[in-house]
C-alpha cells in the first residue's frame, strides 16, 4: 500500500465562477477524487465497500485556502494518512499549482455501517494494511 498519493487535474470552466476562478467548494471536490482514486489504488473501491455493507463518509474537515486557481491551470491534488483509528483515518490533502500552495486540509473520514449508518470498524483485511500507511 502507498503512504501517499498525488494525481493531476485540469482546471476546467465548471470548476469555476464568472471570474474564472475555482469556486471554493470545488477544491473539495478534488480532494475528494484524490482520496478516491488512492482508495482504489490500495485495490478497494466504494462500490466495493457499499456492497459489502460498509460506507466511508467525511466525519470532520478543516480546511484553508491560500491562493485562488484558475481557469485552465494545471494542479496536482495529494493525499496522504496520517492517523489510522479503529473506525476512522485522517489524511492531509494538499492542492498544489507546481511548488504553489493553493490549499490544505485535514479530512477525518469515518467508516460506516451502511445498514445502521452507525461507526464500525475498518474490514479485517483493510485495517492491517491501514495500519501501515500512518506518517508521523
Amino acid at each position: 500500500m502507498s503512504t501517499s498519493f498525488s494525481m493531476p487535474l485540469r482546471v476546467y470552466m465548471e470548476d469555476t465562477d464568472a471570474g474564472g476562478i475555482v469556486y471554493y467548494v470545488n477544491y473539495l471536490k478534488f480532494m475528494e477524487r484524490a482520496r478516491s482514486e488512492w482508495l482504489r489504488e490500495q485495490g478497494l473501491n466504494q462500490q466495493t465497500l457499499l456492497d459489502e455493507g460498509t460506507q466511508l463518509v467525511v466525519y470532520r474537515l478543516a480546511c484553508h485556502y491560500a491562493k485562488p486557481a484558475r481557469l485552465d491551470e494545471a494542479l496536482e491534488i495529494t493525499a496522504r494518512v496520517t492517523d489510522i483509528g479503529r473506525c476512522r483515518v485522517t489524511f492531509e490533502q494538499f492542492v498544489m499549482r507546481g511548488e504553489e500552495l493553493l490549499c490544505s486540509a485535514t479530512v477525518e473520514i469515518a467508516c460506516l455501517s451502511a445498514e445502521r449508518m452507525r461507526p464500525k470498524a475498518w474490514p479485517a483485511s483493510f485495517q492491517s494494511q491501514l495500519q501501515t500507511l500512518v506518517i508521523s
